[in-house]
């Protein structure tokens, strides 16, 4: 296989009480990369559409990502080769962007994931998934100044995942509900994940840490009970989400609004400014984004609204030539 194409997933980072460990992927919006192995050595970012994204190496999150795992296979393939001959090997690389950079729905992410992914199918698989989402992780220190896996590993495991420990890396899938649906509004406004976390606070009270541990174990049991009531009651950050929120206009209306008609929850999709809510079944969820519709149509702000289901399988791939 020379060439293919890869649709990598919006995902939804965070979800309310999981801070840096809890992700989800979407069915909609998708990011289209197109990616061809080459034998002349480096990588290329020959085009990128619908984003001015930057093409500079140290700055483009799928090249660094890329150039991390194309570094990790040269070492590879020296350990086992016999001979002192290097194989010669690039990419080149074409990004359709659909998610929009500073949405807070993983754009980053989508682009580090999708072209680590597709480089290992075209190098014969030769990398596991959490070896992938390391090289991903890197592709997100440029982007926000840290390697969190929040976004990439939904985005390459597909469902909803949980990140036990950094040092060393353990990731887990969370059971999906297929009933669990997700509505999102992407306020027009720009929100670095860098000036996000910025404003954090480095010490937290240590009876809100105990709160939000107790809300992240019951979500968890929530999801594989599939006890709705549960989920609903374990969506709530005690920590992040009271400081982040004062940079999101109508933030506490859309949450009041949106559970008046039927959201189980929600908050604020990784660093903002989009705010998604989940919600049981996919009326619910068309109604909820119609009430974010209502609540914004009334401000002077541009945005736009999505309305998924989550996505199990994660990230596509089709065979070019």
């Amino acid at each position: 296989m020379k060439a293919i194409k890869i649709f990598s997933p919006a995902t939804v980072a965070n979800v309310v009480c999981g801070f840096d460990i809890i992700g989800l992927a979407l069915d909609f919006p998708k990011d289209e990369i197109h990616l061809y192995k080459s034998n002349h050595p480096g990588i290329r970012i020959n085009k990128i559409c619908g984003s001015s994204l930057p093409k500079d190496p140290n700055k483009n999150v799928a090249f660094v990502a890329l150039q991390f795992l194309l570094e990790k296979y040269q070492q590879k393939q020296k350990f086992h080769q016999k001979n002192d001959q290097d194989e010669k090997i690039g990419f080149e690389v074409e990004l359709i962007k659909n998610i929009n950079p500073g949405s807070g729905i993983g754009s980053s992410a989508a682009s580090a994931a999708g072209v680590v992914f597709g480089a290992n199918i075209l190098l014969g698989n030769p990398f596991n998934n959490i070896q992938l989402i390391r090289f991903a992780m890197e592709g997100e220190r440029i982007a926000s100044g840290t390697a969190h896996a929040d976004n990439v590993a939904p985005a390459i495991m597909g469902g909803l995942t949980l990140v036990r420990s950094y040092q060393p890396l353990d990731i887990t899938r969370l059971h999906a509900p297929n009933e669990l649906w997700v509505s999102i509004i992407h306020p027009q406004i720009e929100i670095k994940t860098s000036d996000a976390r910025n404003i954090l606070k480095r010490k937290i009270l240590m009876t809100d840490a105990i709160r939000q541990w107790g809300n992240i174990g019951a979500l968890v049991a929530g999801l594989y009970q599939e006890n709705y009531a549960l989920i609903s009651r374990s969506l709530e950050d005690v920590i992040v989400e009271p400081i982040r929120s004062i940079l999101i206009p109508s933030f506490y209306e859309l949450k009041i609004r949106c559970k008046e008609i039927g959201a189980l929850g929600g908050g604020i999709s990784g660093s903002g400014p989009s705010v998604f809510m989940l919600s049981k079944g996919n009326q619910t969820a068309k109604k909820v984004t119609e009430v974010m519709n209502q609540v914004y149509s009334s401000l002077k702000i541009g945005y736009k609204t999505y309305t998924s289901p989550i996505n199990q399988e994660g990230l596509k791939w089709i065979k070019i030539f």
